[in-house]
C-alpha cells in the first residue's frame, strides 16, 4: 500500500513529510535510509567509487533542497532515483576520464571456475565503460533494482520508448564491445 512503507519501523512517507516542513532529523533519517542504496546504483552507473561518493553526495543535498517540491511523499523512492541519476550524469560529463579500478585477486585461485568468474566480470565491466552514461542509467535500473521500463520511465522523467530503445541499444552495444574483446588483436592470431 503507497504510503505505508517502513525502514526500521518508521513509516517513510510519515519522514519525507516531515523533512519537507525542514525536520533536519527526519531528512537525515532519510539519508541513512537511503544512502547505501543510492551509492550502489551510482556506483553502477559510473563504475568508479569517488565517482559515486560524490554523486550519490550532490544527489542528497539536492534532494535536501528539492524535497518541499516533491509532491507525493509515497514517490520518494522513484524520485530519489532520479536525482541521483541526474547527478551520475553530471559527474559523468564532469569527468570524461578512465580510472581503472584495482582489485586485489587471490594470489591462487582456488579452482579454475573462480579464474573464469574474474574473467568474465572483467569483460562485462570493460564492455559496460564503452556505453554512454544514459545507457548504463537504464541497464543498471533495469537489471540491478528490476525496474520494468515503465517504472524507469517513470523514475527517469523520460518516456517508456526512450527507456526500451536505450535497454535496445545499449544490451547491443554491450554485446559488441564483448565480441570485440574476444576476438583476436593484430598479431595474436600467429602465436
Amino acid at each position: 500500500m503507497p504510503g505505508t512503507a517502513r525502514e526500521g519501523g518508521v513509516d517513510l512517507s510519515d519522514l519525507v513529510t516531515r523533512a519537507q516542513r525542514g525536520d533536519e532529523q527526519a531528512f537525515a533519517s532519510l539519508a541513512v535510509a537511503a544512502g547505501n542504496r543510492l551509492y550502489a546504483v551510482a556506483k553502477r552507473i559510473l563504475r568508479d567509487a569517488d565517482l559515486a561518493e560524490d554523486a550519490t553526495q550532490q544527489a542528497l543535498l539536492s534532494m535536501w533542497r528539492q524535497l518541499p517540491a516533491l509532491r507525493d511523499p509515497a514517490r520518494f523512492e522513484a524520485w530519489s532515483y532520479r536525482v541521483l541519476v541526474r547527478a551520475c550524469y553530471a559527474e559523468g560529463r564532469k569527468t570524461r576520464r578512465w580510472a581503472p579500478n584495482l582489485h586485489l585477486l587471490p594470489e591462487t585461485p582456488s579452482d579454475r571456475n573462480d579464474l573464469a568468474s574474474v574473467w568474465d566480470r572483467d569483460q562485462v565491466e570493460r564492455g559496460f565503460r564503452h556505453l554512454s552514461i544514459e545507457h548504463r542509467a537504464v541497464l543498471v535500473l533495469h537489471h540491478y533494482l528490476e525496474q520494468s521500463p515503465d517504472e524507469i520511465a517513470e523514475t527517469l522523467g523520460i518516456p517508456a520508448g526512450t527507456v526500451r530503445s536505450r535497454l535496445h541499444y545499449g544490451m547491443r552495444a554491450l554485446r559488441a564491445a564483448l565480441e570485440a574483446d574476444d576476438r583476436p588483436h593484430v598479431g595474436e592470431a600467429a602465436l
